[in-house]
């Protein structure tokens, strides 16, 4: 049975965006620190400023470009032009943003996508696999990962040599998530543990094995995985 208040109050948490206005009454003395005994450029933006266009790039989980959109279309209010995707980036990424998950956000629905990519161990004698069209003999490694679809998080992750294929490193990167799913949240008063199941698991068919329906069936887990077009029910 659905606790459907509790599950409303969960949607609405999913809209809230929790940051202070304050930035723009401490504007002038927050730079005017920032920028004492500063060597080159001065600060244009505080600090409390880009702590905000944080957490709104977070909360709706935007691109950069689109975060510069959302500072565009209130420029009006700002005290100068606003800022390129790029200084929003390069500032962001030297902030310390502490994202503190609700505990109604964890929730038994996790679904995770799982696929690899592949990257060159050295860039010597590229150009000259590129003439001769020759296979580069240094080879490649091979990043697996298994992404939260909702929160674009890395859940799991494993590094193999070209050889190794996408199918077999899914139970392991399963393994992983399930493993670190249980946190444990110590405070004064109290100790909460709290497992997380995966609803789905999603993959192309590089992933469509017996083995691995096999292992998502036992984990109790619905494989959302691209079947061969030869594919035949096993008995």
């Amino acid at each position: 049975m659905i606790d459907w208040p509790f599950y409303n109050r969960s949607l609405v948490r999913r809209g809230e965006i929790l940051f202070s206005y304050d930035y723009l009454d401490t504007w002038d003395s927050e730079l005017e620190v920032m920028n004492k005994n500063k060597m080159g450029k001065p600060f244009l933006f505080p600090n409390s400023f880009i702590l905000a266009v944080g957490y709104i790039r977070y909360s709706f989980q935007l691109p950069y470009r689109q975060t510069q959109g959302i500072i565009d279309a209130t420029k009006k209010n700002l005290h100068s032009k606003s800022p390129s995707y790029g200084h929003i980036c390069k500032r962001i990424n030297k902030l310390n943003i502490d994202i503190k998950k609700d505990d109604d956000d964890y929730v038994d629905d996790l679904i995770i996508s799982i696929d690899s990519t592949g990257i060159k161990v050295t860039n010597r004698g590229q150009w000259m696999s590129d003439k001769w069209h020759k296979q580069n003999r240094k080879g490649y490694l091979k990043i697996h990962v298994a992404v939260d679809i909702k929160t674009k998080d890395i859940l799991a992750l494993d590094v193999t040599d070209v050889k190794v294929h996408d199918g077999k490193v899914l139970k392991k990167l399963v393994n992983q998530v399930l493993e670190d799913s249980t946190t444990t949240t110590i405070s004064d008063t109290k100790s909460n543990k709290m497992v997380i199941k995966i609803k789905s698991a999603l993959g192309d068919g590089a992933y469509d094995s017996n083995a691995n329906f096999q292992y998502l069936q036992e984990k109790g887990i619905t494989p959302g995985i691209k079947i061969r077009k030869n594919s035949v029910v096993s008995s």
